[in-house]
């Protein structure tokens, strides 16, 4: 059992939690995860890392299911069933030149952490943060901290740009950009691994499919990169966002969308009231 000494709300449905985990805080890299198990019901589900501390680990996740609702309703004080890691191999930190990190709604989380080690390695970091609006942005001073440039975008055209699509096409046409990573929903990291692709600069993006052990025993979290069976648990998360089969990718995403939808459907009938209360 492990204790969640910490909550935060920081957008609708995005939730920081800390947990009391000296032994996975003390090992913990930039570019890992951990698999969280809320209680014997839930699913064991894939977070990444956004931070840690001499005994605790901080992780951000969205509301979109059943297994993150049931995280997201616990509270501060509450105890979490399961926690393992950290898992996956750790980004590559050197001075690279000019890097750019862009991420989207949960990837804000360990997009920091790695935008941080980044930049104490030497790097120039230009972040590109996208949000569907306002409401959806959070951290900017963390991030504004550790980069040398904070682009912001929202989808409702609030910011500078309604996404990274169009901010990243213009630093890559401006100025030379050795490494580009993109941290975020499935969508946004292959949008930008293609944008990045004609200007032969490599990136990385960090991929979290379904997962059951994290141990690369099951296969479940099984994806094609450069022609290759790759696991996400042991081979990554990170990989070569242009050498990713996205389609495949994508199609094995949604291969329990209808099962995911009927058990949040059911979980939220029998928890409304929790449901009502934590999420937006």
């Amino acid at each position: 059992m492990y204790e969640i000494v910490d909550k935060e709300r920081l957008a609708p449905g995005l939730i920081l939690i800390k947990v009391f985990a000296p032994k996975i805080a003390r090992k913990a890299r930039p570019g890992q995860f951990a698999i969280v198990r809320a209680d014997e019901q839930s699913e064991r589900i894939p977070l990444s890392i956004a931070g840690w501390d001499d005994d605790t680990v901080s992780m951000v996740f969205q509301e979109i299911g059943t297994s993150t609702s049931k995280l997201g309703a616990l509270n501060k004080g509450d105890m979490i069933l399961n926690l393992a890691g950290p898992l996956g191999e750790p980004s590559r930190i050197e001075n690279f030149g000019t890097a750019v990190v862009a991420s989207g709604c949960f990837g804000t989380g360990p997009g920091f952490v790695l935008a941080r080690a980044l930049k104490e390695a030497g790097c120039r970091v230009i972040y590109i943060i996208e949000a569907r609006n306002r409401d959806y942005l959070f951290w900017l001073d963390r991030l504004r901290d550790v980069s040398d440039r904070l682009v912001v975008t929202c989808g409702d055209g609030s910011a500078e740009a309604c996404s990274a699509n169009g901010p990243l096409d213009q630093v890559l046409k401006d100025e030379k950009v050795d490494r580009v990573y993109a941290i975020g929903c499935t969508f946004m990291m292959m949008e930008l691994s293609g944008i990045a692709r004609p200007y032969g600069v490599e990136t990385r993006v960090s991929l979290l499919p379904v997962m059951v052990d994290g141990t690369g025993m099951c296969g479940a979290c099984r994806c094609n990169v450069g022609g290759e069976i790759k696991f996400g648990c042991i081979d990554g998360p990170e990989f070569d966002g242009q050498k990713v089969d996205w389609r495949l990718l994508i199609e094995r995403s949604r291969s329990y969308l209808d099962d995911e939808m009927q058990s949040l459907d059911l979980w939220d009938r029998e928890n409304w009231h929790k449901a009502s209360q934590h999420r937006p």
